[in-house]
């Protein structure tokens, strides 16, 4: 998100669309502004992988109101080979910075990232074409990032600007319901920067970077409400940005400080416990860099962190003691703010914001590592991708 008090976060952008041209709210086009390019460099030699299925869909946001200004929710289509093709872009979404699915993936929610009153919105794609179902104001400025319960019926929103948490009813039809809770986090400056469920489905927890803590809240799936249950402080400065779950241990991303605390997780007593703490940057790093996005495969192998300023992706083994570093592969790009591992988990997609372009990096998912290829997909003030697969 874009912050005054932060500087330096003032080039950050946007995330995600999906649809086919001529469906309700899409815009079809043949700009020249997001499309896909290829390198006319020697092919670089990629690990031997099955073929990605045709047609995927693939959502792509970015910040309207940026410069040079993003398109907002935008739908491109991955072919066999990987490579992205753009298809269309979908009208009423401002500012998207980031994405939550449906827990039948049917129904996307997307942050509008606006100050000082920010929305979110909800996009029916149960007929895999792109409907905007409506916003809704998100309960505070700046929402960043939001996730969706696993029972489909909440909406978590957290707001960078100022720090709150809110909580919105999910309606049958997709449609995003009255609000049900708000929580401001405490500190001089709280920037909440996200909020998901546990894998217990019993816990909400927030990350917020301003506040140099991780929040766990009680949940009554009765009422909307949350309650606060630990507030887990980091050390002054850490910065956690995001973390990602692997069942009973999580690992949280810090921006401000390029490095991952593996944090043990009690799911019963909602309590974790701070462990190991590894750094995301090669031994002979310098220069500024903010880590921005972590996530980890599907078999619980392998960690990925992305490091805007050194411009690569971390590779990290998954081990009982915690995290081993693998090394760092560049991405092709300018500040990585988010990627996204395709459904096949053979490609890791990286949303690079300030060259305004996708790259794809090919995986290989026995070793974990990452190889660079030249597929580009270029698109302004671009910072998150999703695939509906």
């Amino acid at each position: 998100m874009r912050d005054n008090a932060m500087p330096r976060r003032r080039f950050l952008t946007a995330a995600g669309a999906i649809g086919l041209a001529g469906a309700a709210g899409v815009v079809a086009t043949t700009s020249t502004a997001c499309a896909t390019t290829s390198s006319s460099a020697a092919p670089r030699t990629e690990p031997a992988t099955h073929h990605a299925a045709a047609g995927l869909m693939t959502l792509i946001g970015s910040y309207t109101s940026a410069s040079p200004a993003g398109r907002g929710l935008e739908v491109a289509i991955r072919d066999d080979e990987g490579k992205l093709e753009q298809s269309a872009v979908v009208d009423g979404v401002p500012d998207a910075s980031f994405f939550a699915w449906s827990p039948d993936h049917k129904y996307l929610y997307v942050t509008n990232e606006l100050v000082p009153n920010g929305t979110i919105t909800a996009v029916d794609l149960s007929q895999h074409h792109p409907v905007v179902l409506g916003s809704k104001p998100s309960g505070g400025a700046g929402p960043t990032h939001l996730s969706v319960h696993p029972s489909g019926e909440f909406i978590f929103t957290a707001h960078y600007t100022d720090g709150k948490v809110a909580v919105h009813r999910r309606n049958a039809d997709g449609s995003i319901g009255d609000q049900t809770d708000l929580i401001q986090h405490p500190g001089a400056q709280p920037h909440a920067h996200q909020v998901l469920v546990d894998p217990s489905k019993r816990w909400v927890v927030a990350v917020d970077l301003g506040a140099d803590a991780v929040f766990v809240y009680a949940f009554d799936a009765a009422t909307g409400k949350l309650t606060q249950h630990q507030h887990l402080e980091l050390p002054a400065g850490t910065g956690p940005r995001h973390l990602a779950f692997n069942y009973t241990r999580a690992y949280l991303l810090a921006e401000l400080k390029s490095e991952i605390t593996v944090l043990d997780w009690d799911l019963d007593a909602g309590r974790f416990t701070a462990g190991q703490v590894i750094g995301t940057r090669e031994p002979d790093a310098s220069g500024e860099n903010f880590p921005a996005e972590i996530a980890v495969t599907r078999d619980a192998k392998f960690a990925y962190a992305s490091n805007r300023g050194d411009n690569n992706i971390a590779t990290f083994a998954i081990t009982e003691a915690g995290l081993e570093f693998r090394g760092t592969t560049p991405v092709g790009g300018d500040w990585p703010r988010h990627f996204s591992l395709d459904p096949e988990q053979t490609s890791l997609f990286v949303a690079n914001q300030r060259s305004g372009a996708i790259t794809r990096l090919a995986r290989d998912a026995n070793t974990g590592a990452l190889t660079p290829t030249d597929d580009v997909y270029e698109c302004p003030s671009v910072a998150a991708i999703t695939f509906h697969g």
